[in-house]
């Protein structure tokens, strides 16, 4: 594999989790290292019962396999029946605070033989939504596309909300921001918008936590959070692509499995009261839309 792409996503772990540790200020980052009993392993980072993170994990992994999985090669058949190597950063904060949001990021490179592509992307996940903070996560990451290509932004977008589409819910997991996948050509040009958008992250999300991490909030909020969290669970193991990924190349569990709240409920027919914050998640942000 390509030397540089996993340096590179080691570098960015530490800086990612090193940033999130002084906005936590309370626990710092457990660290675990594996092994992949097929070849590599990976570099798991995991912050539990935080002040500011209730669950922070970030990970990296270099694995390796004899095949590629169904997942992949139903989506890419160029590279079926191929011996592989993959690498990627995968992150996802729960915070505590309900005016805080989620976020996961994910990027990832794969090569098997010749063939060879970067994925990945970012979304955001509020519960009690500030229309400024989905402007700026949103703003940081179209700066970084039209660095590089002015068409990045608005199909990532759009693949982006097609992806983290729940569809027996028929309701947006969030409020988006951008995904790709199989993205190849000129090698040199994809991997550096690759690290730009991989430096992004921390200019994104860290304002959005400094902002809304003191914010007062009672019971009701909380159980609407918990609530919430549920779709974010419905969604990783019913559709998430990395989440399939893991588990069909026998990965590690506990690093798959770190994007899982620690906390969730279900409530049996919820609605929202009109003209309720609740409500206004689903009325005015669980909703497609140009939010620059």
């Amino acid at each position: 594999m390509r030397s540089e792409v996993p340096i590179y996503f080691q570098e960015l772990q530490n800086e990612i989790t090193d940033r999130l540790s002084i906005l936590e200020g309370e626990k710092s980052f457990h660290e675990d290292t594996w092994e992949q009993r097929d070849g590599g392993g990976g570099r798991t980072r995991v912050i539990s019962d935080g002040a500011v993170f209730e669950r922070a994990g970030v990970n990296f992994s270099q694995v390796y396999g004899d095949e590629l999985p169904s997942s992949i090669s139903e989506e890419f058949p160029e590279a079926e029946g191929r011996s592989f190597g993959a690498t990627g950063i995968s992150l996802v904060i729960h915070p505590r605070n309900p005016h805080v949001p989620t976020v996961h990021m994910n990027y990832r490179f794969f090569e098997a033989g010749e063939v060879w592509w970067f994925g990945g992307g970012m979304d955001l996940t509020p519960y009690y939504p500030y229309e400024e903070d989905v402007v700026h996560f949103h703003r940081t990451i179209k700066a970084v596309c039209d660095n590089h290509d002015p068409d990045y932004y608005p199909r990532f977008k759009e693949w982006c909300d097609e992806y983290f589409h729940i569809a027996h819910r028929e309701e947006p997991r969030g409020v988006g921001g951008i995904f790709f996948d199989y993205l190849n050509g000129e090698y040199d040009k994809i991997w550096s918008f690759v690290q730009d958008c991989g430096d992004c992250f921390l200019e994104s999300y860290a304002p959005i936590v400094q902002r809304r991490k003191d914010t007062d909030y009672g019971d009701h909020e909380r159980k609407f959070q918990l609530y919430r969290r549920g779709r974010y669970v419905e969604f990783n193991l019913v559709y998430d692509r990395g989440t399939k990924f893991g588990l069909q190349t026998k990965g590690r569990i506990e690093s798959i499995l770190m994007s899982m709240p620690p906390l969730v409920r279900w409530e049996y027919d919820y609605r929202p009261e009109p003209g309720s914050r609740e409500a206004e998640l689903y009325e005015e942000f669980l909703v497609r839309k140009d939010w620059i």
